[in-house]
């Protein structure tokens, strides 16, 4: 999510995506489950606690794991960098795979430290346009973060990609997942967080969408050389 960045051993960038991922989705459910606990039932409330923790470790875990993999923790964002051949394609399997291990991981985590089953299957719908058009909006602005973050300021990517997770968790409908990995964690939590495994695959083309849209505009507007086109 940094940029390109100089192949490592291919165990330790594996590891960083797989540990980045599982402490992403870790910090999204866990968050999630706390905030249905404490909320009393106010769900606005509940969205707040659940908001903040989640962009506070996007900053933290895209500064200190960035040099390691490039920080991506998001099959959709790996897939435009392969697009546009800043990671090498035969590369983006096992980086999809590790990023969905994490989740799962995560996910499991999560469970473990509230208490509750290691694997509980939400039951949370999550189904409709407006959801679907929702993620695809979210995937949008992220690659916008990152894109513009890196044309013009890439020591800011990790604030600029936080803020930017933190402000689509309240403009969307779907609260921005935003994430094939995050999605398919999240289908292990039966808390405010969770998505039914029924609803996440139509989740997942919905952010794949917004990958494609945000690659082809974001590239189209930022020149290679940072500037903007008159």
């Amino acid at each position: 999510m940094t940029g390109p960045v100089p192949w490592p051993a291919p165990a330790r960038a594996l590891a960083a995506e797989t540990i980045g991922t599982a402490l992403l989705v870790a910090t999204v459910v866990g968050s999630g489950i706390m905030a249905e606990r404490l909320a009393g039932g106010s769900q606005a409330l509940a969205l707040l606690c659940n908001t903040l923790p989640t962009g506070a470790i996007l900053v933290v875990l895209i500064t200190i794991l960035g040099p390691v993999s490039g920080a991506h923790f998001n099959p959709a964002v790996s897939l435009v960098l392969a697009l546009s051949r800043q990671l090498a394609g035969r590369k983006l399997a096992a980086y999809v795979v590790a990023q969905c291990v994490g989740g799962l991981l995560g996910a499991a985590l999560a469970n473990l430290m509230f208490g509750l089953p290691v694997i509980e299957f939400s039951t949370k719908i999550r189904a409709g346009g407006h959801l679907w058009l929702s993620e695809a909006v979210a995937v949008v602005m992220l690659l916008g973060a990152i894109f513009g973050g890196l044309a013009h300021g890439p020591r800011a990517v990790p604030a600029l990609v936080g803020l930017t997770i933190t402000a689509t968790y309240w403009f969307t409908a779907s609260t921005s997942f935003a994430n094939p990995a995050v999605t398919f964690g999240r289908m292990f939590s039966d808390s405010f967080a969770g998505i039914a495994p029924a609803s996440a695959p139509a989740f997942v083309l919905a952010q794949i969408a917004g990958a494609l849209a945000g690659l082809a505009f974001w590239r189209w507007l930022f020149k290679p050389d940072g500037t903007v086109p008159a």
